[in-house]
This record gives structure tokens, C-alpha cells and sequence, in this order.
């Protein structure tokens, strides 16, 4: 057996020489036909040498476009030849691979180690499943503490987080606060409720006659011997005398036997229907007693239909609202509950506009009737959208079609303010309004082209806010025509008046038709014609709307003449000095004016400040010495041009510039939130023209500071001054001016002197 093995194990030997003999042979044989294949013949190689060179000096004489072409055609015919030998070589491989695999043949030891690795494999396997067979034994004490220990240590070693997972986790903390927050708030809310409401009483649990325990004992309410025993029944009470009603006569307690003893008999000797008619009576006692009680609430926890008249009284109180005029209706309460359309109400959210200021919640119900509205309110109370939504929810009816046919015939309103700015300012509320709704507008100011203007206007309008010079100037020469014109707004009409535009006003409401004119009867106060008419469309009644921060004669009598028994409706304590602005006074020289500035300027008012001066030199002047100083400064007056205002107004809004000097140009109609302070360095030249400029502060609820220097020059205006410093508030009137000679009576008043003490002798 030794020998036959050692036989086999020869011939095995040979046979692989043999093999690996041959795989040599057959490489070296490969090799030497590729570099064969490679170099080539020397006659082969000197064929293609010569053909390339005749190619070359027949493509010189050639155009470069050809060269470019034979080129590319050569180094495609190159590839192709690559590949094609490399295709013939990787066949050749597989041949000598195929051959290779069929001259190896395996041998009878091989086959005898695969067996043995096979048996070994299956042992291994039948070994691991008997060690899962067998029952887990538990852990001791000492494992349970080691893998503990283990485990706390894994969890003390810091654990690194990628970007997705670290955000993850901070949504998920975010979520976290905001449940916990919103769960405090639930909780805060729960118990305010009850607090004013009174919480949920707990219900008595009814016990069954099952689950009751038997008692034993005997109550002394359960004992019926006094029912029928006549001694009980009957008892007599003895009046004795003396004090108190054991010692002897009690009269109030006879008082209340007696009434009570005759109201039993009258109960008695009563008929079955006056029985009926008492509890009818006493019901309805009891329902007044309930409704009274229910109208004790606030009205802001009331529904709308639950409000009285005494609820709408506090409620105008509580906005300083006050009317007069015919029947003025309800004011709103909130957007939600009044009757908008919905469209409307969609465009109010978007705007930002969440609950109406007081001069919108009175100014719009009557605006909606149609009716003609004075309205007195101070600058910043939101004048804009109380004229703008009665407007456009009447400009919405219309069909689109009838406003694109009919727009030649000019717009339907037209909205006039005193100034540019302010022109522009209701320009950009109204496009945030209108635009969405496909209403057009256009602002017809100074300063801008006249034949821009006019074609914007040829293009057709809805709504035009114009000044009345430049609106003057458009109508003589035919841009505009005021045909169908049924909304007109005066917007700051006392400042209209005030810069001589009273002409200008009137010849624009001329050029207005006078049939659509409201008939000046009780007609123009009765709110269901008003509405009537109203929803007519094209039909409507020409309605009027003013606005001023104060109501001098000029107004009234512009009033008189273009209203038609209008609506007035006064927002707090309009026309006289803001109630939330410090008046502060400082009598000086001219010459200490300049250091009173600076030192007021360095004392820490926050940006942005508003210094008013009276003339135009005078504000470059002061704004050039304050730039000098290192203060951001510019100037507003009305010799700058449309474009050098705008950008004025814009740097002190962004907050590029820290201080604006001006003149009483922009103490009207320009709208800058958080003014600090305003600084009249010349002081207004009348009241009215103060009272505007310190407007500027203490806006939409904030308070401000009104600083004003005062010299001998300005003594026409020291009573009024002093009147207005003295109804303000949180204002105090120094002693100077207090005391002064010229503030102590009104100026142009005749002084009667006393006369003195005469002896007529007989």
C-alpha cells in the first residue's frame, strides 16, 4: 500500500511538471508574437514610413480645413487598430485560460482534505447548537454590578452627534419648552377663569337606597309623636313681660308673626287664577333680577347681540369716542364681527391690521351708510383705512367690466392731502389695499412729470390722491375729468387751509357734477335710505369726508358749504396738545440758543429727532454746523426737490441719519415711528402750527418730549403756549412764562382799567 501511494504521488508530480511546462512555453510564445506584432517587418515599416511622408506633402498643398479633416480620419483608423488587437489578445487569454483549466486535474489527496473540512465545518455548527440548547444560567451579583458599571461608564463617555441628529434633537427640545409653555399658559387661563367665572361644582354623588348602610339609631327629625299629640301640635306661646322675647314682648318678632299669619289667610282666601297671575308676576321679577344681573358684565365679555346701550356708552368711553350728527350707528368692536365682505376682511389681515383703531371703529359703520363724516382725530390714529374701506367695499360691487368701459370718465374718488409726503404716504396704503383687489391708483404730486402723470391717467384709474395744486393744474388741462367722481377726501383740511389752498379746494369741487349731490333734508341722516342708496352702484350720492386734527372757522365754514349733514366723530382729546407728550419751556436770548442745543442734544434722547425751524436758510445753516459737530443730520424744507425729501425721509427712517431739521413743511403729514424728541429751535409763529409739530412724537401710544425756545420775539404766542402747557397732563408751566407779563391775557384784548375812587362835591 506504501509503495502504490508513493507510485501515485510520482505520477501526480510529473504530471503537474508537465502542465506548468507547457503554460510556459505557451507565455513565451505569446510575447513573442505580441512584440511582433508590435514592431513589425522591417519592409513593412518602411511601406508605412514612405505612405505617411506622401501623405504629408499631399496635405501641405491641401486647405486647412481638409489637413484638419485627414488628421481626425487618421486618428480614428489608429484607434480602430488598437482595438481590434486588443480585442485579439483578450481572446487569445481566454483560450490559454480554457486549456489551463482542462489539463489541471485534481488529485485523490485534494479531494480527501476537502472531505476532512467539510466534516470539521459540520461539527463546529452541531457544537454551537448545543450550547444555545442548553439554559441560560442567570447572572450573579457581581456580573450585575460589573455590567452596570460597564454600562454607566459607556454612558459618561461623550458621544459625538452628527448635523441631522443634533438638529433633531433641537426640534425636539423646541417642542418640548413650547408644550411646557402652552401648557402654563392652559393653566394660568384655567384658574383666571375661575377666578372671575367661578370654577365647575362638583356634583353630590347620589347614593342608591342599595348602597346606604342601615343606622341604628334614631334622629330626632324622624320622630312623628308630634304629629298627632295635641300638646305638641298646638303649642302655646305665652307673652311675658320684661326685656327680650324670653322675658317678655319681643315687637319685631310680633311684627313678623302677624305679617306672616296674613299672608297665609290672604293665600288661602285666593282664587286659582290669582294664584296663576302672582307666579307670572313673581316670574318676571325674577327674570329682570337675572337680566340685570347678566348685564352687569363687561362688554367685552358680551356677544354682539347682548349689548345694550348702557355696554355701547362704556364702550365709546373706553376709546374716547364721542358723536354728534342724526343717528350714528354702533361702532365696531372687532373685524370679525362686523359685516365685511370677505374679501375685504382677507386683505385687513394681510395688511397687519389686527384690531381697528378707535377712529376706524366709529368712522367705518358710518362711512358704509354713506353718509358725509367730519372727522377730529389726531395725526397717527389710522385715518387712512377709516376712508379707504367704505371705499373700496363700494368700489367691489361694481362690475369689472362697467370700471374698465367707463374709464375715461375719470376716477371714482379722488383723496386730497396738503403735502407730497403725506400724498405718498396714502398712495402706498392704498396700493397695499387696492392691489389685491385689482383696484388701480394713482398719485398726481409735484415734482414728477406732468405728461407721466397724464398718460398713467389716460390708462384709467379708481382712485386718485393728489395735492390740489398739481390736481388743479391736471384738470385745466383736460388729463383728467372728474365725471363719475363720488367719494372726495380732505384729508388734514385744517392744514389745507392753513397754506392758503382754500381756492384751489373749492374750484376742485366744482369740477365734481352736482347732480350726485345728497339732498339737504332729515333724508341725509336716515341710515336705511343712506344704505339704499348706497348699494345703488353707479347711482350713489356723492359723499364727503374730512379730516383735521383741529376744527378752526375756516373749516367749519368749508364744512357748511360742501357737507351735507354730516357725521362728526371726535377721538379723544383731539385739536388741543398730545396727553402722553412732556411740553418743556426755556425762555433765553437768540445768541444762547445754539449752546442750549447742544447741550440738550448731548443729555442722551434717543434717535430719531426732529429740530423745527422757520425758515429755509436757516435749517441748511443749523444742519451743516450739527454735521460738523459729528451728528448725523439732514434737512427737509420746501425748497428741496421731490427726489432730495424722499431721500431724507428714507435715511432717518432706516436710520442712516439721526437728526431731521425742518421746517413746518413736514410738521404735517409725514409719518416716522419713535420719534424721541422734537425741538421747536424757533417757535411756531401760532398754536396751531406747535400743536402739529409736537404731534410728530408720542405716536401710537408712546411718549415724547416737546422742547421749545422761547425769546421777546415770540410773545404773541405766550397765552396760547401757556393754556396749552397747562391742559397737558404730564406737562408743568415754568415760572418764567407763568409769571410773564405778555401770558397773562390773549393778545388784541382791550384791558378795561379800574376806574378810581371819585368824591363829587354838591
Amino acid at each position: 500500500m506504501i509503495s502504490c501511494s508513493m507510485a501515485g504521488d510520482s505520477t501526480d508530480k510529473k504530471d503537474l511538471d508537465t502542465a506548468g511546462k507547457e503554460r510556459e512555453s505557451r507565455k513565451r510564445s505569446r510575447s513573442r508574437s505580441r512584440d511582433r506584432d508590435r514592431k513589425g517587418s522591417p519592409g513593412r515599416e518602411r511601406k508605412r514610413h514612405r505612405s505617411r511622408e506622401r501623405k504629408r506633402s499631399r496635405s501641405r498643398s491641401k486647405s486647412p480645413e481638409r489637413d484638419r479633416r485627414q488628421k481626425d480620419k487618421e486618428r480614428e483608423r489608429d484607434k480602430d487598430r488598437d482595438r481590434s488587437r486588443k480585442d485579439r489578445e483578450r481572446d487569445r487569454d481566454r483560450r490559454d485560460k480554457d486549456r489551463s483549466k482542462k489539463s489541471r486535474s485534481t488529485s485523490p489527496k485534494s479531494k480527501d482534505l476537502k472531505i476532512k473540512r467539510e466534516k470539521d465545518l459540520k461539527k463546529e455548527e452541531e457544537e454551537e447548537d448545543e450550547k444555545k440548547k442548553e439554559k441560560v444560567q442567570p447572572l450573579s451579583l457581581e456580573e450585575l454590578l460589573a455590567k452596570k458599571k460597564a454600562e454607566e461608564e459607556a454612558e459618561s463617555k461623550p458621544k459625538f452627534l452628527s448635523k441631522a441628529e443634533r438638529e433633531a434633537e433641537a426640534i425636539k427640545r423646541r417642542e418640548q419648552v413650547a408644550e411646557e409653555r402652552r401648557r402654563q399658559l392652559d393653566e394660568e387661563r384655567k384658574k383666571r377663569r375661575e377666578r372671575y367665572l367661578g370654577g365647575m361644582k362638583k356634583r353630590r354623588r347620589t347614593r342608591h337606597l342599595n348602597d346606604r348602610k342601615f343606622v341604628f339609631e334614631w334622629d330626632a327629625s324622624e320622630d312623628t309623636s308630634t304629629d298627632y299629640n295635641p300638646i305638641y301640635k298646638e303649642k302655646h306661646q305665652v307673652q311675658l313681660y320684661g326685656r327680650g322675647f324670653i322675658a317678655g314682648i319681643d315687637l319685631k318678632q310680633q311684627k313678623r308673626d302677624q305679617s306672616r299669619f296674613y299672608g297665609d289667610l290672604m293665600e288661602k282666601r285666593r282664587t286659582l287664577e290669582e294664584k296663576e297671575q302672582e307666579e307670572l308676576r313673581l316670574k318676571k321679577v325674577r327674570k329682570k333680577e337675572a337680566k340685570q344681573r347678566w348685564d352687569d358684565r363687561h362688554w367685552s365679555q358680551k356677544k354682539m347681540d347682548e349689548m345694550t346701550d348702557r355696554d355701547w356708552r362704556i364702550f365709546r368711553e373706553d376709546y374716547s369716542i364721542t358723536t354728534k350728527g342724526g343717528k350714528i350707528p354702533n361702532p365696531i368692536r372687532n373685524w370679525k364681527e362686523y359685516s365685511l365682505p370677505p374679501h375685504i376682511l382677507e386683505v385687513i389681515e394681510k395688511c397687519g391690521y389686527k384690531d381697528p383703531t378707535p377712529i376706524q371703529r366709529q368712522a367705518i359703520p358710518i362711512g358704509l351708510q354713506n353718509r358725509d363724516i367730519i372727522g377730529v382725530a389726531e395725526t397717527g390714529s389710522g385715518k387712512t383705512a377709516a376712508f379707504l374701506i367704505p371705499l373700496l367695499v363700494w368700489i367691489t360691487t361694481l362690475p369689472k367690466i362697467d370700471r374698465i368701459e367707463d374709464s375715461d370718465q375719470g376716477p371714482y374718488a379722488i383723496i386730497l392731502a396738503p403735502t407730497r409726503e403725506l400724498a405718498q404716504q396714502i398712495e402706498e396704503e392704498t396700493i397695499k389695499f387696492g392691489k389685491p383687489l385689482g383696484i388701480r391708483t394713482v398719485a398726481v404730486i409735484g415734482g414728477i412729470s406732468r405728461e407721466d402723470q397724464g398718460f398713467r391717467l389716460r390708462m384709467g384709474c379708481e382712485i386718485v390722491i393728489a395735492t390740489p395744486g398739481r390736481l388743479i393744474d391736471v384738470l385745466e388741462n383736460r388729463y383728467l375729468v372728474l365725471s363719475r367722481c363720488t367719494y372726495v377726501v380732505l384729508d388734514e383740511a385744517d392744514r389745507m387751509i392753513d397754506m392758503g389752498f382754500e381756492p384751489d379746494v373749492q374750484k376742485i369741487l366744482e369740477y365734481i357734477p352736482v347732480t350726485n349731490q345728497k339732498p339737504d333734508t332729515d333724508d341725509a341722516e336716515d341710515p336705511e335710505k343712506m344704505m339704499q342708496n348706497f348699494e345703488s352702484g353707479k347711482h350713489k350720492y356723492r359723499q364727503t369726508v374730512m379730516f383735521t386734527a383741529t376744527m378752526p372757522p375756516a373749516v367749519e365754514r368749508l364744512a357748511r358749504s360742501y357737507l351735507r349733514r354730516p357725521a362728526v366723530v371726535y377721538i379723544g382729546s383731539a385739536g388741543k396738545p398730545h396727553e402722553r407728550v412732556e411740553q418743556k419751556v426755556i425762555l433765553m436770548s437768540e445768541g444762547e440758543k445754539r449752546k442750549k442745543l447742544l447741550d440738550v442734544l448731548a443729555s442722551g434722547f434717543e434717535p430719531p429727532i426732529i429740530i423745527f425751524v422757520n425758515q429755509k436758510k436757516g435749517c441748511d445753516v443749523l444742519a451743516k454746523s450739527l454735521e460738523k459737530i459729528g451728528y448725523n443730520a439732514c434737512t427737509l424744507h420746501g425748497g428741496k426737490g421731490q427726489e432730495q425729501r424722499e431721500f431724507a425721509l428714507s435715511n432717518l427712517k432706516a436710520g442712516a441719519k439721526d437728526i431731521l431739521v425742518a421746517t413746518d413743511v413736514a410738521g404735517r403729514g409725514i409719518d416716522i415711528q419713535d420719534v424721541s424728541m422734537v425741538i421747536n429751535y424757533d417757535m411756531a409763529k401760532n398754536i396751531e402750527d406747535y400743536i402739529h409739530r409736537i404731534g410728530r412724537t408720542g405716536r401710537a401710544g408712546k411718549s415724547g418730549v416737546a422742547m421749545t425756545f422761547l425769546t421777546k420775539e415770540d410773545s404773541s404766542v405766550f397765552y396760547d403756549l401757556k393754556q396749552a402747557i397747562l391742559e397737558s397732563p404730564v406737562s408743568t408751566c415754568p415760572p418764567e412764562l407763568a409769571n410773564h407779563p405778555d401770558a397773562q391775557h390773549k393778545p388784541g384784548t382791550i384791558l378795561t382799567k379800574k376806574r378810581r375812587e371819585e368824591t363829587i362835591f354838591a
